[in-house]
């Protein structure tokens, strides 16, 4: 089905101003590289994802489903298909005995978050402080820094499955593991999270952000566009360690760099394609791979062609 028709299409489903066509990915990732998505949307109401989920089911269309961009690239060729960018914002709280329910959108970014329950004197979420993603790539990712991961504060999330019908799963349901959960098996949108914060003290909680926050400045590139940490941990082995040890810090190709300040990261430094990254992403893993024995594996997501 050409681009055309899709749009005609789904302009029967949500407002026109809500979809792009030919939109740039390098607009919607941290990396600020990427090929075009042939059909971009950002709905607002869960019911409007629904209706696009059960659209592209029944046609048959690909549905491919971002969150904020800080932990994806995109090839150069684009995305085929439907591109999914749910804005699903909204915050709303209930006080229990121990603290507070925070019932969180999927598209509520991290930090956000963490400075809402700095303000209300709950604990759990200085870990977050400071990752540039958002809730629902939170979630999708178990996402995780300085001992906290977001399975140590979710109680549920809901979400819808790929034939549009909603769902709602308790924490053990997730299947939590190192960036990893069970929503990684399918092609699901990610509506909402309960998270249980607890009552503390609202100076100790600001000081434990402030402190993580001056160890990300000190330690990651945060000055250059990138998608955070490319390399997962191993059960036995810190990937960042081991390129560092392999001597490919600054390493390069094209517009493509191993951090020097932190060899877990790949920075764009200016005009890099996803080709430039995805050569040395292979080329990092087959120095690692020669030099150590160990094979690393990405932790970002590649979608595209």
């Amino acid at each position: 089905m050409s681009c055309e028709l899709i749009y005609e299409n789904l302009l029967e489903i949500i407002p026109k101003e809500k979809i792009l066509i030919n939109e740039p990915m390098s607009k919607h990732t941290s990396f600020k590289i990427g090929g075009n998505a042939d059909i971009f949307i950002e709905p607002s109401e869960i019911e409007e994802v629904r209706k696009i989920i059960e659209y592209a089911q029944k046609e048959n269309i690909k549905l491919n489903i971002i969150g904020n961009g800080t932990n994806l690239l995109v090839k150069d060729g684009g995305i085929r298909g439907i591109t999914l960018k749910p804005n699903l914002s909204k915050l709303t709280k209930e006080e229990v005995e121990e603290g507070t329910i925070y019932t969180c959108g999927s598209s509520l970014p991290l930090t956000y978050i963490a400075n809402e329950a700095l303000k209300d004197n709950l604990t759990g979420l200085e870990f977050a402080y400071g990752i540039p993603g958002s809730l629902g790539g939170a979630v999708y990712m178990n996402a995780g820094a300085y001992g906290g991961e977001m399975k140590d504060v979710i109680i549920e999330t809901t979400f819808l499955d790929k034939k549009g019908d909603i769902h709602t799963i308790s924490n053990e349901e997730h299947e939590f593991g190192y960036r990893s959960t069970i929503f990684q098996k399918d092609n699901v949108v990610i509506i909402e999270s309960k998270l249980r914060l607890k009552k503390g003290m609202q100076s100790e909680i600001e000081a434990k952000m402030n402190e993580n926050m001056k160890s990300r400045k000190e330690k990651q590139p945060l000055e250059y566009p990138s998608a955070g940490s490319v390399f997962k941990r191993g059960e036995n082995f810190i990937a960042a360690k081991l390129i560092d040890e392999c001597g490919l810090k600054g390493t390069k190709i094209g517009g493509a760099e191993v951090s020097t300040k932190h060899a877990g990261f790949i920075i764009n430094k200016g005009n890099a394609t996803a080709k430039d990254v995805l050569e040395l992403i292979d080329t990092v893993k087959k120095a690692v791979k020669e030099t150590t024995g160990f094979d690393i594996k990405e932790e970002i997501l590649i979608i595209g062609e």
